[in-house]
């Protein structure tokens, strides 16, 4: 089956056909570094992080390209609020991002270039779009003429006539359409500015991921990403530029844009009080819940942010916790031969991996392809749960095991080693519920004792809604808090 996805610029699902054969290339929209990475910037990072693990995963050789716009009004007043330079707010909140993105294991990009850094690049597309009559000057100012490029509110299906009566009464009136952008800004005092042709100044918003895209990716590439606020006006914007530029069509060949995270389903934003940084949530959360509770939800889907969905997150990954580790267990355990019932199961965990990646193929449909991870599960704990203390066909542990781990490589969640349900610690004396969960072991334990291993099982199932993880070791039981 071949990958399917949604292309905003044609709104249809197309199959994907890189330009280059086992070849995927991606240009991603990074953060402008004025403050913390908040949960809206993290969506579409764990997304992509998800799509390029899959892309890989499915063969392709992926080039995966993030910026960040390191030369912006926001990090200019920033800087001047705290009476630092404008490079110290951006290299103290790029730090920022690494951090907080590691902790989510999202993958780094393969190249990460920053505004400041390609100047002389973009001062050359702006000089190119000017020889192509796309673009003219104003007193030290440069504007691209949207009315130059036909194709101008393709992307967003807008049309520069409702666009332009809808423009505000205050527009620029130098410009020869109200919808003209800037592609450089004549320097204004106490701003970052470079030499150029037209006069010393900076770069605009959308002129620099056109020309880093292009420089690392080619003039024509396959996948470019980002939220859905971005389809108008930078990624519109960015598509006349480029393909004023190049005079190329089309730039990029798949738009893929993720929804919007609300917040008691109202979009969230500074100006409504309900904006979350991603380092405050980690103080209550874990940042494997985090990302789970990102990835549950397909990508162009509406995402509603709260403590509540949160705290469902945490006890839905629980359960792919428990099923790890009880997989952990067989593995240990003296394997026999097949039954005719394990033959079954092994037919079984196959079409879960094929329906996995299935959904993974029509359009990374993660949401569904979860769900037959927890199918997955529940099939190792009924399979524990049957044969007891016997002894588990080797090749079908092995199995699952397998599928397990190269759906959480997907995915991206219980990737380490040891597994976070490994990662073990005495109870401390201070928690107010360990005599309770002590209790419950020693009950557990008495009931594999009797061989009640449905009552057993059921008694862990309920300490992992609880957040309490166990292992069983050859010192016996321990257990932690998620």
């Amino acid at each position: 089956m071949a990958i399917k996805v949604y292309n905003t610029l044609t709104k249809k699902k197309e199959e994907f056909v890189p330009i280059n054969p086992s070849e995927a290339r991606i240009y991603v929209c990074g953060v402008t570094p004025y403050n913390h990475p908040h949960v809206g910037n993290a969506r579409p990072f764990v997304t992509w992080d998800v799509i390029r693990r899959f892309l890989e995963h499915e063969g392709y050789d992926v080039t995966h390209v993030q910026n960040f716009t390191d030369v912006d009004d926001k990090i200019i007043n920033t800087a001047n609020k705290e009476g630092v330079q404008w490079f110290d707010i951006c290299n103290r909140y790029i730090d920022s991002y690494y951090e907080v993105m590691d902790k989510l294991n999202v993958r780094r990009a393969h190249v990460y270039p920053r505004v400041s850094e390609h100047i002389e690049d973009i001062i050359g597309t702006v000089a190119k779009l000017i020889e192509n009559k796309h673009a003219y000057v104003v007193d030290g100012d440069v504007y691209y003429s949207v009315e130059s490029f036909a194709r101008y509110g393709e992307l967003s299906s807008r049309n520069l006539e409702d666009m332009q009566a809808g423009a505000r009464v205050d527009v620029d009136e130098r410009k020869k359409h109200p919808m003209d952008f800037a592609l450089w800004k004549a320097a204004k005092p106490d701003e970052p500015s470079w030499d150029s042709p037209w006069g010393k100044g900076r770069p605009g918003w959308h002129i620099e991921c056109s020309t880093m895209s292009m420089k690392y990716l080619g003039e024509q590439f396959d996948f470019h990403g980002g939220g859905s606020d971005l389809i108008f006006p930078h990624h519109e914007n960015e598509i006349a530029q480029s393909e004023g530029c190049t005079l190329k069509h089309p730039f990029v060949r798949y738009w893929l844009h993720n929804g919007f995270i609300t917040v008691n389903e109202e979009k969230m934003s500074k100006s409504l009080g309900n904006f979350f940084m991603v380092i405050d949530i980690l103080k209550n959360f874990d940042p494997e819940t985090l990302r789970f509770f990102i990835v549950e939800t397909h990508y162009r889907s509406p995402l509603d942010f709260s403590d509540a969905r949160l705290n469902e997150a945490k006890k839905s990954l629980s359960r792919l916790r428990n099923a790890k580790e009880v997989l952990g267990e067989l593995v240990l355990k003296m394997s026999s031969g097949p039954t005719q019932r394990s033959l079954a199961l092994r037919k079984e965990v196959a079409e879960l991996r094929e329906k996995f990646m299935e959904a993974m193929r029509d359009d990374f449909n993660t949401a569904l392809a979860i769900s037959y991870m927890f199918e997955l599960a529940k099939k190792v704990n009924a399979y524990k749960a049957e044969i007891g203390e016997g002894k588990p066909d080797g090749k079908l542990v092995d199995q699952m095991q397998k599928v397990f781990a190269e759906m959480c490589s997907i995915i991206g969640i219980l990737e380490n080693k040891e597994g976070v349900a490994d990662k073990t610690a005495e109870p401390k004396e201070s928690d107010p519920e360990a005599a309770e969960i002590e209790a419950a072991i020693a009950k557990r334990a008495e009931a594999k004792k009797n061989k009640d291993y449905k009552l057993a099982d059921q008694i862990r199932a309920e300490l992992a809604a609880k957040g309490i993880i166990l292992q069983d070791t050859p010192q016996g039981v321990k257990w932690t808090r998620e």
